[in-house]
């Protein structure tokens, strides 16, 4: 990477039918970017042509999960810029958090190989500030080819191979745009795949090949799965709701914590409680595998 001018950015975007947050994406990073990568599976609507439009490259690949999606985009997109950053199609940064890269990134130490960004999530036109256990706080920026994306079919994350990271004040805000009804289409085929990992610890479903490529570790839940079921939900929700003030964000925070800390929990439950029904509780690993392919559309080796 000789000649690479300092402190510049490229930005890998995925994307699928995004064609109402794409423009609002692309502007916005490129206050900061160089350049602008799409990279898109396949999309039904207008997607590929606005990411055009707005001076993007766009690259095509099929989509398995995003963290195979991702990591796919960083061993294709020609990058020749010092450092990469991630955003989602419905993510945006704050104008501080612009500010903030503008002013420290070219003058990082050498040492420091990526930056953690703080997200904050817009609901129903608000930006909600309570109920959460812990701030997230997201490794979004980093040095090329000093880190990777972890292999999950949830929560992946980028990890730093070397290096330090350090961590910005400003932060970027997850809005989207699409509405109640795609929200819960989208946490409902979330649910599935969270089933699938957490049937992966008991049944190895994944070869010793696979496992690590298409689920990852995640042991972050462990407390959580081994409470009641469909109490944990309900304890989940009451925890964020009122020990951490999710109250104070008034009615979109109210339904933010019901459908993401109980409806989609309590769904997850109810999911694990119907496969028992049909399969009793100790089901041959096969009759899993036969299972999440029919019901979850989840293929998985035999």
């Amino acid at each position: 990477m000789n000649g690479t001018k300092k402190g510049s950015i490229t930005a890998i975007i995925l994307t699928g039918n995004e064609e109402l947050h794409i423009a609002r994406c692309i502007k916005n990073v490129q206050q900061v970017c160089q350049e602008v990568y799409v990279v898109d599976s396949f999309s039904q609507d207008n997607t590929c042509a606005i990411a055009k439009e707005c001076g993007a490259i766009v690259l095509q690949h099929e989509y398995a999960n995003q963290a195979q999606q991702f990591q796919w985009a960083l061993d294709n997109c020609p990058i020749d810029t010092e450092w990469i950053l991630r955003l989602d199609a419905d993510e945006y940064l704050t104008d501080g958090l612009i500010q903030e890269i503008d002013a420290k990134l070219a003058n990082l130490p050498a040492g420091i190989n990526g930056v953690n960004m703080k997200r904050h999530v817009r609901f129903l036109g608000k930006t909600l500030r309570f109920g959460s256990l812990k701030p997230v706080c997201l490794l979004r920026l980093w040095r090329t080819g000093t880190a990777y994306m972890e292999q999950r079919w949830m929560d992946e994350q980028m990890v730093l191979k070397e290096g330090d990271s350090a961590v910005f004040d400003n932060w970027f805000v997850d809005d989207n745009l699409n509405g109640l009804t795609a929200w819960t289409q989208k946490h409902n085929s979330y649910s599935n795949r969270e089933i699938v990992v957490e049937l992966d610890k008991k049944y190895h479903l994944f070869s010793a090949r696979e496992t690590p490529k298409l689920t990852g570790r995640n042991n972050r839940r462990g407390f959580y799965y081994k409470l009641p079921r469909f109490f944990r939900a309900l304890a989940y929700f009451t925890l964020r709701y009122i020990i951490f003030l999710g109250f104070l964000d008034g009615l979109p925070g109210l339904v933010w914590l019901t459908l993401q800390s109980y409806w989609y929990r309590f769904l997850v439950d109810s999911k694990m409680y119907e496969m028992e029904k049909q399969l009793g509780k100790n089901p041959s690993r096969e009759a899993v595998i036969e299972y999440v392919r029919r019901f979850y559309n989840i293929d998985i080796p035999a």
